[in-house]
């Protein structure tokens, strides 16, 4: 479990990053750029990666898809924000359980009891009350056909990378080979992006990335252990990961940045505790 707690805990330092970037006026496109490098540097030094040429037979779909899709949902991520607003594209975020809790029962084996069950149908709710806001705060300017477009791509992205992310773990100790090259890939493909895009490049952004690089390495580090602490009980991991960052970071949001918190909000911390214990404790 302390795993998953760690990998809670550094995804929600990761928003707390993003929050204060933004007030900063960071360009955040360049500090995930440099995110990859100090994530890739601190693969080599601390997991030892052996990139020899058998690494395209142990894991050449996964660190292609996952390198496609971590700058790609990025930039969905942000469209999506810009186009319906905050509210929509964090439901459509978090919901995205749906994908890989299916694919724990469809491709991991793993046995559907009523007490998951319960677990289950509670974090769905436990999630729709979190991400509950006003209906003030969203942009209602985007037509439906685009909201369904660029929602639909957040809801997939951001559940086949969960989902990618319990593959790899599913490679032992070489994990790492197949992280290493992911991150590779993701940084000339986001480089790339940013140079068609003819980026201005900014000191104190670039800079910032190896703050968010740290962060965002020890959170997908200790979520890929999480998942080979708990290998037979993937939709432990996923469910836990997605409440777990939510209410904590719910909860920090009150205590640091006085955010309030509404009384669906609230219902939605004591449903999320409910189906976590369901998912851990209950057989």
């Amino acid at each position: 479990m302390i795993f998953l707690i760690l990998a809670i805990c550094a995804s929600v330092f990761v928003s707390i990053f993003l929050k204060i970037a933004r007030k900063q006026n960071l360009d955040i496109a360049q500090a995930i750029l440099i995110n990859y490098i100090t994530a890739i540097i601190l693969c080599f030094l601390l997991l030892k990666p052996n990139l020899t040429p058998d690494i395209f037979n142990q894991g050449a779909s996964i660190f292609i898809s996952l390198g496609v899709l971590l700058p790609s949902v990025f930039i969905i991520m942000a469209k999506a924000v810009q186009m319906v607003g905050i509210a929509k594209s964090d439901v459509a975020q978090r919901l995205a359980l749906f994908l890989p809790i299916l694919a724990s029962f469809t491709i991991f084996g793993e046995d559907l009891t009523l007490a998951k069950g319960l677990g289950i149908l509670l974090a769905f709710a436990s999630l729709i009350a979190l991400t509950y806001k006003p209906a003030h705060t969203v942009n209602h300017k985007a037509d439906l056909k685009n909201t369904a477009l660029i929602l639909g791509g957040v809801w997939v992205g951001y559940g086949v990378i969960d989902i990618l992310f319990k593959q790899m773990s599913k490679q032992g100790s070489v994990f790492s080979n197949t992280l290493t090259v992911s991150f590779i890939l993701a940084f000339v493909l986001l480089f790339v992006y940013l140079l068609v895009n003819k980026t201005k490049w900014q000191a104190k952004s670039l800079a910032s990335g190896v703050i968010l690089g740290v962060l965002n390495f020890c959170n997908i580090l200790f979520y890929i252990k999480a998942h080979q602490a708990f290998k037979d009980d993937p939709t432990l991991v996923f469910a836990g990961m997605n409440i777990g960052v939510i209410c904590l970071g719910a909860i920090v949001g009150l205590l640091i940045f006085k955010e309030k918190i509404s009384k669906i909000n609230g219902v939605g911390i004591i449903l999320g505790i409910c189906a976590v214990w369901c998912l851990s404790y209950l057989k």
